[in-house]
């Protein structure tokens, strides 16, 4: 009698699907036209077919993105109006299994341009977790991040999870997938795209430090690109700047720290309140200000001035690194200190409004005492400036944007763990010394606390963790005050 042998069941590939982010929600217009709505915020996504708006209402249980892959009018513009809500950052990715209807993974952009790609992988790669990748726990969730990633991976079967552990060590695909039953290439795919986790070859050894196919990140410490990544804008979807996050749970703190117990040493008797130098005097008119005289800008000249005593080289040496049989270095001297003298701050100025120079894009050679252009588009140069704007809660756009660049590789090739915290120490001195500056020179300035480095990646062509922005300062000449009548 011939026994029948039961055939291993099929694996089914999981399907990647579309789905609106849940806080929002779709309004379709009788012209034809939808919005997307969240209490009284709306985008307007524009006109759409009754086929296409038909397909869109499945985007709030998520939508295949193979039903719109193809080259049909509908699908074009389904495809269009994905693209436009991702662009907004109102669209997330679900990859469920096709039989239970369960997510596995939920995909949150952390940038406009994300869009899931599946990078090809076979099973005779090796691959590890990238060591900038991390799980962690948000609310009730676990997500996987990267500062590398354009995307962010919530993990809903916990078998993933395990998994992931398990590549913390490099592990061949075949012996994965033999061990891991709940595997499946498609997920492994995204996470390889999205610089989750990388492929190893035979000269990578055991992948504790590679470069990850770029050497500048050799020199990051996880922690720093994470905190430069995380507290600035461009590469994250958090909100950013006063959003009164814990307004409802703490109070806030008074302005003045109240008073330690013990004696107290009166210093009214050792000073004055009257400055007693001009540069005492300087400091205390020293103030922010955000509105400018559009009709009196800021000319070339005084900007020449301003750059020259605040940022220009002074001179240039060279040394030995403090080590047995290091390399020579070059060093400079500049107007603002800078830790371990490596002066790895760079200036970019976006110039609205000065008498004598172009509104454009411009960097700083501070070597040679000049300004040279970059090319920028006009909606890229608006986009800087308006986010200035609104950065610093002012009437209008500065008339000079100063956006304080680092070159990271020359304090972390020296310093280890601590190089992200001396290059905010140097952003904080390099301010300092601008605010003085423009005091002295009666004209106006004003430290923005935030700065987009995908943008500026976007208009210098710059990677992010090569040279970024870690700060910025508007520019301009201040209206005076109205005369009391």
């Amino acid at each position: 009698m011939r026994v029948l042998r039961k055939k291993p069941a099929k694996k089914i590939a999981p399907v990647i699907a579309a789905r609106l982010n849940g806080r929002f929600s779709l309004h379709m217009q009788a012209d034809g036209s939808i919005a997307a709505a969240l209490g009284h915020y709306t985008v307007n996504l524009g006109q759409f077919s009754a086929a296409a708006i038909d397909r869109a209402g499945h985007l709030t249980s998520g939508l295949p993105l193979a039903s719109f892959a193809g080259k049909s009018a509908l699908a074009r513009q389904v495809h269009a109006l994905v693209q436009r809500l991702a662009r907004h950052g109102l669209i997330e990715y679900r990859l469920s299994s096709p039989r239970e209807e369960q997510d596995l993974v939920v995909i949150e952009p952390q940038v406009a341009e994300y869009w899931p790609q599946r990078a090809k992988l076979g099973n005779g790669d090796t691959i590890v977790l990238s060591r900038f990748a991390y799980l962690r726990r948000r609310g009730n969730e676990m997500v996987l991040e990267s500062p590398r990633a354009g995307a962010l991976f919530r993990i809903c079967d916990p078998a993933i999870a395990a998994t992931l552990v398990a590549l913390s060590q490099p592990q061949q695909v075949s012996k994965l997938r033999r061990h891991a039953t709940s595997l499946n290439l498609d997920l492994l795919g995204l996470l390889l795209d999205s610089q989750m986790l990388i492929k190893l070859n035979a000269k990578d050894g055991d992948g504790l430090r590679v470069n990850e196919g770029d050497g500048n990140l050799v020199l990051w410490d996880f922690h720093d690109l994470v905190f430069h990544t995380r507290s600035t804008e461009g590469r994250h979807a958090d909100p950013v700047g006063g959003a009164f996050t814990y307004a409802g749970v703490v109070p806030p703190l008074p302005a003045i720290r109240s008073r330690w117990p013990g004696e107290k040493i009166a210093l009214d008797k050792f000073s004055t309140r009257e400055p007693i130098s001009p540069f005492a005097k300087l400091l205390r008119e020293r103030h922010s200000i955000r509105d400018f005289d559009d009709q009196h800008p800021v000319t070339l000249a005084e900007l020449a001035q301003f750059l020259d005593t605040t940022a220009r080289v002074l001179s240039e040496w060279k040394s030995g690194a403090s080590f047995d049989d290091g390399p020579e270095v070059t060093y400079s001297a500049r107007p603002y200190p800078s830790a371990g003298s490596a002066y790895e701050l760079e200036l970019y100025l976006a110039v609205s409004n000065c008498e004598g120079l172009a509104r454009g894009f411009y960097h700083y050679d501070a070597g040679d005492h000049a300004l040279v252009a970059i090319g920028a588009s006009a909606h890229q140069l608006q986009a800087l400036s308006t986010a200035a704007e609104f950065a610093m809660d002012a009437p209008g756009p500065p008339q000079v944007l100063i956006t304080i660049a680092a070159r990271f590789g020359r304090v972390s090739w020296k310093y280890s763990s601590i190089a992200y915290s001396l290059i905010l120490k140097d952003v904080g001195t390099m301010i300092q010394t601008f605010y003085l500056a423009a005091t002295d020179m009666g004209l106006g300035g004003c430290a923005i606390g935030t700065t987009n480095i995908d943008l500026f990646a976007k208009i210098t062509e710059l990677e992010f963790h090569v040279e970024s922005p870690v700060g910025q300062f508007a520019l301009g000449r201040g209206k005076k005050p109205l005369a009391a009548s």
